[in-house]
Parts: C-alpha cells; sequence; structure tokens
C-alpha cells in the first residue's frame, strides 16, 4: 500500500469503548511528539465522567491531548477526546463540533457519528481505527471510511478486553489492517 504512505492523510479517527483506557494510553502514548496528523476520539464513558482522561493521556503522551472544544480547529499533533455525553463531530473546514443529539447504537459520544462526520470533511484522506469495546458502535462509519477511500484499521479482537466492536468491524467492512494494540502506533506513524 505505498499510495498510503504518501502524506496523503490529514486526519485519524479513533473509537473505542470498554477495555479503552489501556488501549488509549498504549496507542496514544506511543505516538511520537512529531506526529503530524489531529486525532479525534470517541470512547464510551459515563455521562458523569469529568475531563481526568484527557489529563491523564495528556500526562502520559509526547503529543498534546485534550477534550474537543466546540469550533476549535483541528491541529496536527493533537488528540481530541468527545467530551462525556456529547457527539464529536468534524465540520468540512475541519473545526470540532459538539451535539447533544440522541444517543445512536445506545451511545453518546458515538463512534459512527464522529467517522461519518470525519468522511464528509476529509474524504479519503482519513485513517479510522476501531479498537477494544462491546457493541458494534464504529462498524457502519468504518465502512464510510473505507468506501471513501480511506483506510481503516482495527485491533485484533484475539487481544481486546472486549471483543465485540472489532468482530462487527471486520465483519462489516473487511478493513484494511487488523492488528495488535501494540502494532497500531507505529502503523499510525508509517502511515502519517
Amino acid at each position: 500500500m505505498d499510495r498510503n504512505s504518501q502524506h496523503r492523510f490529514r486526519a485519524v479517527v479513533v473509537g473505542v469503548s470498554s477495555g479503552g483506557v489501556d488501549a488509549l494510553k498504549q496507542v496514544i502514548g506511543s505516538l511520537p511528539a512529531d506526529f503530524t496528523l489531529p486525532v479525534m476520539v470517541v470512547a464510551h464513558i459515563s455521562p458523569e465522567a469529568d475531563n481526568g482522561l484527557a489529563l491523564l493521556l495528556d500526562e502520559l503522551s509526547a503529543i498534546r491531548v485534550k477534550e474537543a472544544d466546540e469550533l476549535e480547529k483541528a491541529a496536527a499533533g493533537t488528540v481530541y477526546l468527545a467530551p462525556p455525553n456529547y457527539h464529536l463531530l468534524v465540520e468540512k473546514d475541519a473545526t470540532l463540533s459538539l451535539s447533544v443529539d440522541p444517543p445512536v447504537k445506545f451511545a453518546r459520544p458515538s463512534v459512527d457519528v464522529l467517522f461519518g462526520s470525519a468522511v464528509d470533511a476529509f474524504g479519503h484522506a482519513l485513517i479510522g481505527v476501531v479498537m477494544t469495546g462491546a457493541g458494534c458502535d464504529g462498524s457502519e462509519g468504518l465502512g464510510r471510511i473505507k468506501d471513501a477511500g480511506g483506510v481503516t484499521v482495527v485491533q485484533d479482537p484475539a487481544g481486546a478486553v472486549a471483543d465485540s466492536m472489532p468482530r462487527s468491524a471486520i465483519e462489516a467492512v473487511g478493513p484494511d489492517y487488523i492488528v495488535p494494540l501494540e502494532q497500531i502506533a507505529p502503523l499510525l506513524v508509517r502511515l502519517a
């Protein structure tokens, strides 16, 4: 897939649920300080949670990690987490927006909502990643990324804390890469 390494990507989107904190610590904590793409993340967490996950990941990471703010422009080398109980969307001009629209597949934030809006903004210049989690959130959105010509990555379900989200994504999409958790960050660095 040499075509993927020609600096053609503009963003990475990540979806995670059960077991997601440790998975995010592994992946985001392994990205180098000079990582060139913005990363938008939906993690299914309690609606009453504070910004502790962003603070924890920021401490462990060489790149900046923060909760997304309304109308913030997605910047290279920054990870944006969907705030608890808000859908995270990407507008066509790569600004971020937040929504309290109803849950999708019982989730707000929804991985599918983020992935779908990111496809509308970045088209084929997008990398989508589905990791550990229960349910099937992310499968539809990952399919949209693949259909647009972006690259799709799924954590190998054998190593996932909860394997139904990655299994659902594999069955629905036939992703470009199925890799163990510890290989996701190196793969993102190669693609970026």
